[in-house]
């Protein structure tokens, strides 16, 4: 006799197991997460990090019998009348967005819920045309919805002149932000701000400069460490729009003489995005810089920063270290708060106490016991660290070291059981060794403490879209510490790295342009790093007080890749060009 079960829908832990490579063992801690916790089987196997959104979408799809879509076409490709009739709002709270026509005139609408046809069927009522869903990731369906409306909603400019918005709500607060992309009836000078922040956001600033000239207000962003000009304002608006950055800083508007600080939380195009505001007295009038930060963008893990397989190893055995100290070193701007993030990304767990004391705190990680600098209250980088002390840490992590007391401090820490994580501001590893030295730190407490110390740089990725493989000259790749005889010939085979890109044998990556970069050729940015590690060569000669050019030639004598050569190897895997790395590295001694 058939089993009256066998007509049933297939289970979704089954059917991730069956179709999309996750562990049995994974569905079991999921479902024991599920009966603790509560919630869909699916959000928690993505909260435990056992299985992605693609996977989970992929299931659903088969065990509802619908497609699935993997990939949803660019917002260029949506015709916009598909959206016309359909609010924002109304897309993103059911995850649902409509993606394109068929042949026959059927709407085929997006959704990540194969339960939720009752969405199908307003959508199709809104567009007053026949329906067909598809299965897709909800990350991939808000970021298209954001993406959609954004091109749809572009830049707003100051129309007839500022209005005062006093007493006007703020748009959004720490409870619950309204997405900027969403308000259509502010006074003119908040849309134009809005604006601002939403075209920076858009572009992966990094900056806003807002300053005033004679007779203009000039807006300059900068994109992957360049500044570039991207917008004015007559001069006659400056105090509105100053005054509007403010009152969203909470900042004093009547203080216009004394430099000040403040932090704005705005969701925007769909992302939650923090940032720094400083502003400050001129010549021509007062000035602000806005540093953003994404918060909803993942946190980076080694992997993601560009280091390779033969450094991710060493580097992931020595954070796991019971004590010791690792220092980060590289001028201001060269990604080295970003890389000790990714350090506690990676060892953040339960059982692990992890304290920071920064300078500011630029993002929030969760389980992690942050504090932030106050010299008004005489709360320093050694103060906050002769504190935590007390608490019982497993893990340090200290924003900078500046001075003799606080690398007294973090030594001490390292030798009786912690791990400390800093960084100095030299341009090479070596140097940092040299500089604790300096500041009057006895070699041989530098010798016993410091594991290891990394130096790095920041350079920029050629455009996926537009950038072309070409022979380079044979002076180029001798700069790079390259043997061209080698390198034509393909001899060469570097670990792998993280989003390198096959190139033709003998060719280096050379930047275009093109819309999707802005024009400039390049997109995005990744590290490339040089880790001395403190062998018995190295301590010995640093309780000999040698210069940083011994220890650094002791270095690579004894493995270690120096900054130029590792970006060399990025420069063969598609990561970079070579105009980058040398000028990175022109000042590290490589």
């Amino acid at each position: 006799m058939a089993s009256p079960y066998a007509l049933a829908q297939p289970l979704l832990g089954e059917l991730l197991v069956r179709d999309c490579g996750v562990g049995a063992d994974a569905i079991e801690r999921a479902l024991t997460k599920q009966a603790t916790d509560g919630g869909l089987l699916g959000e928690c196997l993505i909260a435990l990090k056992l299985a992605d959104e693609d996977q989970i979408a992929y299931a659903l799809a088969t065990q509802g019998e619908m497609p699935y879509a993997k990939d949803l076409p660019k917002a260029d490709d949506v015709p916009g009348d598909l959206i016309d009739k359909l609010p924002i709002n109304f897309a993103k709270a059911h995850t649902a967005l409509p993606i394109g026509r068929d042949a026959a005139g059927r709407v085929q609408v997006a959704i990540a819920d194969p339960t939720a046809l009752h969405v199908v069927d307003d959508i199709a009522v809104m567009l007053g045309a026949p329906v067909d869903p598809v299965i897709a990731a909800p990350g991939k369906i808000l970021d298209a919805i954001n993406k959609l409306y954004a091109r749809l909603r572009g830049g707003a400019e100051l129309e007839s002149g500022p209005k005062k918005d006093e007493g006007e709500e703020e748009f959004g607060d720490a409870e619950e932000l309204v997405d900027i992309l969403d308000l259509s009836d502010e006074a003119p000078i908040i849309r134009w701000v809005n604006s601002l922040l939403f075209q920076a956001v858009k572009e992966r600033a990094s900056d806003i400069h807002v300053e005033p000239g004679e007779k203009d207000v000039v807006v300059r962003y900068r994109i992957d460490g360049v500044l570039r000009h991207a917008k004015h304002a007559p001069r006659k608006f400056l105090p509105s729009i100053i005054a509007r950055v403010k009152i969203m800083a909470g900042l004093n508007i009547a203080e216009k003489r004394l430099p000040q600080d403040g932090r704005i939380r705005r969701k925007i195009a769909g992302k939650e995005v923090d940032m720094r505001v400083a502003t400050a007295p001129t010549a021509t009038g007062e000035r602000i810089t806005i540093r953003l930060l994404d918060r909803s963008s993942i946190l980076l893990g080694l992997a993601d920063v560009g280091m390779a397989e033969d450094m991710l190893v060493t580097m992931r055995d020595i954070i796991r270290r019971p004590h010791g100290i690792l220092l980060v070193t590289g001028p201001t701007g060269s990604g080295k708060t970003t890389t000790l993030y990714a350090c506690l990304t990676e060892i953040n767990a339960p059982d692990v106490n992890i304290l920071t004391v920064e300078d500011p705190v630029e993002y929030q990680l969760e389980g992690i016991s942050q504090t932030q600098v106050n010299a008004k209250i005489d709360l320093t980088f050694a103060t906050g660290l002769r504190s935590f002390l007390r608490h019982d840490p497993d893990v340090i992590m200290v924003g900078e070291i500046r001075d003799r007391e606080t690398a007294e401090i973090a030594i001490t820490a390292s030798l009786t059981g912690h791990f400390v994580f800093s960084t100095v501001h030299t341009n090479d590893a070596a140097g940092g060794i040299t500089r604790l030295v300096d500041m009057g730190i006895e070699p041989f407490l530098v010798a016993s403490s410091v594991v290891g110390l990394m130096a790095q740089r920041l350079v920029r990725r050629p455009c996926k879209e537009c950038a072309k493989p070409v022979r380079p000259q044979e002076r180029v790749v001798r700069q790079l510490g390259l043997d061209p005889e080698k390198f034509f010939a393909g001899g060469y085979v570097f670990p792998a790295v993280k989003g390198e890109r096959e190139l033709p044998r003998g060719t280096f990556l050379e930047p275009v342009g093109c819309p999707a970069c802005l024009d400039v050729g390049y997109r995005g940015r990744t590290g490339i790093y040089e880790l001395l590690m403190l062998d018995e060569h190295v301590r010995k000669l640093t309780l000999e007080k040698s210069d940083a050019g011994v220890i650094r030639q002791a270095g690579i004598n004894a493995g270690m890749i120096a900054l130029r050569a590792d970006g060399a190897r990025k420069v063969v895997k598609g990561m970079t060009t070579a105009e980058e790395v040398i000028m990175a590295t022109a000042d590290s001694g490589s």
